[in-house]
Parts: structure tokens; C-alpha cells; sequence
């Protein structure tokens, strides 16, 4: 056994001893046909920023992807003496530069697991930095447990629910709490039932593409609506309502940065919660405009999501395409 006692509020062990999908355990066959039930138009949203977004200065560690021929230019003749022409090419890509999910080893904690007075850091069920989590002095990574390739084989498929909260606040400033939040789904008339994936829209996605090489890193503080992550109410709303997935189109769906409080042992709350307690995967940076406006115009919360991340071995965070169909 990897861990001795678990953190308090978490489901560590309640999976099985060595689970890796936490809440993605929750889409079961059921939840999947309950999903596809939502399908009643057939129309469906691509929900992925093109990945060379957002540019400027959003963010400063992780860049843009780089694009390069594998070797050959494209129109290359593949053989003398037939007509045909080729194009290969190869990437350069932070996994987690734009659309994006972050996995469970994403983000864990110093905790005492061995319960005997030291702190080990380890991840989501007791996993441990070093031993499955970690990199090598090359900068490659070495990642043996709750890589992307475990979430990407279940598909990710299943139900979304969407809440909108740019209609409660615009593009401005707005820490989303626990009463804030079930305002906007009463008035929504969103409900969010166990193993369902909630969708947040504030409308920074639509600000990432209108400003493109103008936006900054201060825009991702000062803009836009984003879950208020030191409210205890909304994080134990989070773990009462059985989400297998939250998802926004925001930088980290909680407020982060120069405004948040810095007082507490975490400064990132959701992701500690989600990530590191309950095994809830968090995608971030989703383009969630067109189908959120198509949502509000028919009166719809619900809608069929399918999600996988790169089945990429070792990848603690992935691009996201993923796909809604109404």
C-alpha cells in the first residue's frame, strides 16, 4: 500500500487501491447512454482554441507550437518517376499552451501519507513524486502512474453541463462563489448530477482570440468571472455534486494570481481538491462561446461531451478537442 492515511475529504482507496481515473469512474455505461440522449439536433461544437492561442504575453513558461517539416519540404516528390507529392511535419508544443487538460499528476501535495510525522510528496491515491511521478536530469519526464494515456483510454465521454456565468458577470472581475454559483444554475435551470462534467463559461475564450497578440498575463487576474477556490462552501459543493470533470475557458477555472488569497497552505484550492483529493481532471482554455450561445438560445444546459486527451504516454498534461453534440 502506498499510503498509510489519506488526506482528509479525500476518495483515496475508494476506486481500489491502485485506481488512476478517480471520478472518470463515475462515466458508466448508463451515465454514457444518458448522455447520448441529449443528442437531439445532431449538431456539434468543436470546443478547442486553435492551438497557437492565446498570444502576447498570456503566459511566459509555456510556448506556443512550433511547427517544422519532418525532414523533406512539403510538395516533395515521394519516388522519381511518379506523380505523387507529399507533405510531413513534426511539433514543438507545450501540452498544456492552450486548449488543454490537466491530468492527476498535474498537481499534487507535501503530505504526511506514512502517517509517521513527515511529509512525502505524492499525487491523487498516494502516488509518489520520484517513484512514479517525476523527470530526469535530461529534462525527459518519467511518469509510471496517472499519466494522460490512463484518462485518454476511457474515451472521456459523457454528459457536460454548462453554466454561464458571463451572463451574471460580463468581462469583469468576478470571484465566483458558492452562492454566486448556484444562482446562476437556478437561474439556468442547470442541474449537475453524479458523473457529469461541468462547463464554465465566462467568456475569457472570446477575449483570447479578439485580443490575440495584445493579451497579458494580467488579463487572466483582472478579467472575467473564475471559481473563488478559498470558499469552503463551493469546495464542498465540488465534492458533494459528483463531478467526474470541470472544465472553463479561463487560464486555471480558479482565481489565481496577484488577487488571490496567499494565506492559506494552497494557493491553487480547486486543483489541490480535484486533483490531488478526488481525482476530478481540469481542462482549461476550452472554447466554450458558440456553444454556450447556442446553449442559452434553446434553453439547454445539457449536451453530449467526448473529450479524450493524446493517448501519450508519461504526459502529465494534453491538448483538448474536444467535441459537444447537441
Amino acid at each position: 500500500m502506498r499510503w498509510k492515511k489519506r488526506p482528509d475529504g479525500s476518495n483515496w482507496g475508494d476506486f481500489g487501491p491502485d485506481d488512476q481515473l478517480g471520478r472518470l469512474n463515475l462515466i458508466t455505461p448508463a451515465r454514457r447512454r444518458a448522455a447520448a440522449a441529449e443528442v437531439r439536433e445532431g449538431l456539434a461544437f468543436n470546443l478547442s482554441l486553435p492551438l497557437d492561442y492565446p498570444r502576447g504575453g498570456l503566459t511566459s513558461f509555456r510556448s506556443p507550437p512550433v511547427l517544422v517539416t519532418t525532414g523533406q519540404p512539403h510538395g516533395h516528390a515521394m519516388r522519381p518517376g511518379h506523380t505523387d507529392i507529399c507533405c510531413d511535419d513534426a511539433v514543438t508544443l507545450a501540452l498544456q499552451f492552450s486548449s488543454q487538460w490537466d491530468s492527476l499528476a498535474h498537481m499534487g501535495a507535501a503530505f504526511d501519507a506514512d502517517d509517521d510525522g513527515v511529509a512525502e510528496h505524492v499525487y491523487y491515491n498516494g502516488y509518489r513524486a520520484g517513484e512514479h511521478v517525476g523527470s530526469a536530469p535530461d529534462g525527459t519526464t518519467q511518469v509510471r502512474a496517472l499519466g494522460m494515456e490512463t484518462m485518454s483510454a476511457t474515451g472521456v465521454q459523457g454528459r457536460g453541463v454548462m453554466i454561464d456565468l458571463h451572463r451574471i458577470a460580463g468581462r469583469n472581475y468576478l470571484p465566483v462563489d458558492y452562492e454566486i454559483l448556484m444562482r446562476a444554475m437556478e437561474q439556468q435551470r442547470a442541474e449537475v448530477e453524479p458523473g457529469d462534467m461541468l462547463c464554465l463559461y465566462t467568456g475569457f475564450d472570446r477575449v483570447i482570440l479578439e485580443m490575440g497578440e495584445d493579451i497579458r498575463a494580467e488579463h487572466a487576474h483582472t478579467t472575467c468571472a473564475a471559481l473563488n477556490g478559498h470558499d469552503p462552501r463551493l469546495l464542498r459543493w465540488i465534492d458533494e455534486s459528483g463531478i467526474c470533470a470541470l472544465i472553463s475557458d479561463n487560464m486555471a477555472v480558479e482565481r489565481f494570481g496577484p488577487n488571490a488569497d496567499t494565506s492559506q497552505p494552497t494557493l491553487l484550492p480547486i486543483h489541490h481538491l480535484c486533483l490531488f483529493k478526488l481525482g476530478i481532471p481540469l481542462g482549461e482554455l476550452w472554447f466554450l462561446a458558440e456553444l454556450n450561445d447556442w446553449l442559452a438560445a434553446h434553453g439547454r444546459t445539457r449536451f453530449l461531451l467526448t473529450a479524450p486527451p493524446l493517448r501519450l504516454p508519461g504526459a502529465v498534461g494534453s491538448p483538448a478537442t474536444g467535441v459537444a453534440t447537441v
